[in-house]
């Protein structure tokens, strides 16, 4: 289908059901790691249960109300990004991402969320892109700052998870900041 060159290795690319061994050695690797947070693949603990994950955003991708995109990292799958609750009708839409700690720290997320976002407003008119991320999750929080996403409020004790009420901030960019950071970024970069 598609590889987006997120530099240093690095590749954006579809992930599909049948990523499915691929996608549970992965978060066999970063499995604690990433369900800090969230209980992202938490059903994937096996080759089926894995596919079931990827199958569902599959579905979703063909009824257009969400998708899932792999980060490789010299060839080895080490996260992804996505959109959920995408509405094209509302022009609203949720982004998330994931990463193994071989991933962290290389500003992959950060890349890779960029391509999602231009695609987004770009090419499909989404006007609200929304990231919500538990306020302990500080790297996810980070990586919406470092997008130009503005803090929208908190969701107090909204997100119970592993005998712990999370509070949820949730954050926001709309379409014409995002387009207004860029063209600041491409006039700075000549």
């Amino acid at each position: 289908m598609y590889a987006i060159s997120l530099g240093e290795g690095a590749e954006l690319r579809p992930l599909e059901p049948w990523h499915a061994e691929e996608f549970l050695t992965h978060l066999e690797r970063g499995r604690e790691f990433i369900n800090q947070y969230i209980p992202f693949a938490a059903k994937a603990t096996d080759v089926p249960g894995a596919r079931e994950v990827l199958q569902r955003y599959a579905d979703m991708r063909a009824a257009d109300t969400g998708s899932l995109h792999g980060i490789w990292l010299d060839g080895d799958l080490v996260g992804g990004v996505l959109f959920l609750n995408f509405d094209a009708e509302q022009a609203n839409c949720e982004v998330g991402c994931w990463l193994e700690p071989a991933g962290t720290g290389r500003g992959l997320v950060t890349r890779a969320m960029r391509v999602l976002i231009d695609h987004a407003v770009e090419r499909r008119g989404i006007h609200r892109v929304e990231w919500v991320a538990s306020a302990g999750n500080v790297p996810s929080l980070n990586v919406a700052r470092r997008l130009g996403f503005t803090r929208d409020g908190v969701r107090r004790e909204a997100y119970p998870y592993r005998g712990v009420r999370h509070d949820l901030e949730v954050w926001s960019v709309l379409a014409p900041e995002w387009r207004a950071a860029h063209t600041r970024v491409a006039h700075s970069d000549h």
